[in-house]
């Protein structure tokens, strides 16, 4: 029997964002599942009901009856006591939940004998959970608004202008941390014209903030500051003393300063302090995206904008709220994406596998019983490497010869070589002396050509032009060989006539292949110069 997915509307004050969307319910459909949605969910979002009617989704008029008649619940707030106690006992809630945070809220989920998978517990140092990642998901919005919000509180353009009435410069944003959401924003600066600077504690970032536009400011102390989970770590005293005085230089220089710093279960850390507030130029903007845990400014009012030394301190906590149809469709679909793995039969029937690692990590409560913190995932080993080509293992011999691209034994080196030298005996024993003249200058010819040529770079020519060119080095050192006698001794020694007229026929035609194909490389390398 198929299962029931509820979609309540949301309660937390200023959200707006809804748990499916109904592009996303129509999925859900497919897979096998009955879609029950709460009238008036989408509105915030401006979906409106009649669009999840038209997706396949029951409108239900109340929370008690959407709650207590669905099997699976999909929310983006973690629950308040009121609707835990709407849920029906035995069924499954995905959503936010931050268990490290809320121990009593998940006592109280446990003990309504819920299975609880919160999508902040992701272990998203696993690829395949990038796909489920909804923490990265909103805090890309989060990073976009946050410029959005500070260009709208600035005076100026972000990008510089020269115009009849005089130039504006452009403007100086920096922005304190170059996780998901600090990378949003660098990108979103740059790209309307900001000349753009940041910092963070991982020094791996550095090349991500320069791909995206902007300048990576580096703290003048060499300290590692990577933690687990894509989280940076809790920094030394020393560090924090050389990055308080790198920020208060950034403050005087910047007029626009994005704060992102925010480590899991610990309150945000103090960045901007109020000198460094007071030393910014009039007019200038600071957007706190730590505002819900306290702030990275010290005068940050969360979700509020105030005003302090005439510098507009921007607080707001619903950041992702405020793109709340884009925010709903992102989180929507990471919501799906999680489902498939719960239901790979498509069949509407859930199966938690704690087998799995992604889903272990995601699990914090299976059937009443508080399964966080989850084990650490089991990451892929490192692949085998390859084994020097001396300690490759033999080919076996065979009657056949070699195979291809095995060397040839010390015994059919010796073979070779003993039928070459007979083969130059048996030339030298009864070839006429004419012969054997022709025969060692084309033997020196093949060697000439082979040095000369086929040991210049290969960048410099095609494998097809270095056998050409030694070919015509060895046809034109032969018809010099012909050619040369008439003109050192005159008329004695001179070759027949056919024999110096095919001498000189062979020059000519080799001095036409060999420049004309100069020409041509000449040519071929021009296209490629600017």
């Amino acid at each position: 029997m198929s299962l029931t997915i509820g979609v309540p509307r949301e309660i937390y004050a200023g959200e707006k964002r809804v748990a499916a969307v109904p592009e996303v319910v129509e999925k859900l459909i497919k897979l096998g599942f009955a879609v029950r949605v709460e009238s008036g969910a989408g509105a915030a979002a401006n979906f409106s009901d009649e669009s999840y009617q038209a997706a396949g989704a029951q409108i239900v008029a109340s929370a008690a009856e959407l709650m207590g008649g669905s099997d699976i619940l999909f929310k983006v707030r973690a629950p308040a006591p009121d609707e835990i106690a709407l849920m029906r006992p035995g069924s499954t809630l995905i959503s936010f939940i931050w268990p490290a945070q809320n121990p009593q809220l998940m006592q109280q989920l446990a003990d309504r004998k819920l299975t609880v998978l919160a999508i902040d517990s992701l272990p998203r140092q696993l690829s395949r959970a990038q796909k489920m990642d909804a923490l990265t998901s909103m805090a890309s919005i989060s990073g976009y608004r946050a410029v959005i919000e500070a260009a709208n509180a600035f005076g100026r353009f972000f990008n510089g202008q020269i115009t009849a009435a005089g130039k504006i410069p452009p403007a100086q944003v920096f922005v304190a941390g170059a996780g998901v959401a600090g990378l949003a924003a660098i990108g979103t600066a740059a790209n309307l014209g900001a000349i753009v600077r940041a910092n963070d504690t991982r020094a791996e970032v550095a090349d991500q903030v320069v791909s995206l536009g902007g300048e990576f400011v580096k703290v003048d102390y060499e300290e590692e500051g990577s933690g687990g989970g894509g989280y940076a770590k809790v920094m030394s005293e020393g560090f924090q003393q050389a990055q308080r005085e790198m920020y208060a230089k950034q403050a005087r220089q910047a007029d626009i300063i994005i704060t992102t710093a925010l480590i899991p279960g610990k309150p945000a850390p103090k960045l901007i302090t109020a000198e460094m507030v007071q030393s910014m130029k009039p007019g200038s903007v600071i957007v706190d995206m730590a505002g819900e845990q306290g702030g990275n400014c010290e005068l940050t009012v969360p979700g509020e904008a105030v005003v302090r030394h005439g510098v507009t301190i921007i607080g707001y906590t619903d950041l992702v709220s405020r793109l709340a149809k884009q925010a709903s469709t992102l989180y929507s679909t990471n919501l799906l994406r999680v489902t498939e793995e719960l239901c790979k039969t498509k069949d509407g029937v859930l199966n938690v596998n704690m087998d799995d690692d992604a889903i272990r990590g995601l699990t914090v409560i299976k059937d009443g019983s508080i399964t966080w913190p989850p084990p650490a995932p089991k990451l892929p080993a490192a692949p085998p490497q390859a084994k020097p080509a001396a300690a490759a293992t033999p080919a076996k011999k065979s009657g056949h010869g070699h195979g291809a691209g095995e060397p040839a034994s010390a015994t059919s080196l010796a073979i070779i070589f003993g039928a070459g030298a007979l083969l130059f005996w048996l030339v030298g024993a009864f070839a006429p002396a004419s012969f054997l003249a022709h025969f060692t200058v084309f033997i020196l010819a093949c060697f000439i050509g082979y040095m000369v040529v086929w040991n210049v770079t290969p960048a410099l020519h095609t494998p097809l032009m270095s056998v050409t060119n030694a070919i015509s080095s060895i046809i034109a050192i032969g018809a010099l060989v012909q050619v040369a006698p008439p003109l050192l001794a005159g008329t004695e020694g001179r070759p027949d006539t056919l024999i110096l007229g095919l001498a000189v026929l062979a020059l000519t035609l080799t001095a036409v292949n060999m420049f004309g194909g100069f020409a041509v490389t000449r040519r071929m390398l021009a296209m490629f110069r600017k």
